[in-house]
């Protein structure tokens, strides 16, 4: 990991996105199928904010309260993401040093980094990437001796 490594080096550019006119119902399906736990929200290409895995959790309704599943499910379909998604993610671009991207994450307390250009979304960093990243400059363990 050396000191001049960049975002653009480590970031999932293969991304799932959800239209801003999307449902609570549609980013919870979304994350469901795509084992994604952050979901930008764009406008076209232009990023627009971000629903995560724990936004979708804190909406749903509770299981305890006298709902009926018909209720339950209404919440979600009736929901726009536009009500609960964050709407001024902390963004880097491809250029942003790896260390900046990793500081600003542990500052901002968040588990992703939208990358943009301008205000063209370009790919996610997470946690995920960043474990990976250290997993693969860790040495290998040593094999057993015999």
């Amino acid at each position: 990991m050396g000191e001049s490594q960049r975002v653009r080096d480590i970031m999932a550019s293969s991304l799932t996105t959800l239209p801003r006119e999307s449902s609570l119902l549609d980013a919870a399906i979304t994350m469901r199928r795509s084992s994604v736990r952050h979901l930008p929200v764009v406008d076209g290409e232009k990023l627009v904010g971000i629903i995560t895995e724990r936004d979708v959790q804190r909406c749903a309704p509770s299981l305890l309260s006298p709902i009926t599943q018909e209720e339950y499910n209404a919440t979600f379909e009736n929901t726009p993401i536009e009500r609960v998604m964050f709407r001024s993610p902390v963004t880097v671009t491809p250029d942003t040093t790896v260390r900046d991207a990793v500081l600003l994450m542990l500052d901002r307390k968040v588990g992703c980094l939208p990358v943009v250009e301008g205000e063209r979304l370009v790919g996610i960093l997470t946690r995920s990437d960043l474990l990976n990243l250290l997993m693969s400059s860790l040495p290998a363990p040593a094999a057993p001796s015999a």
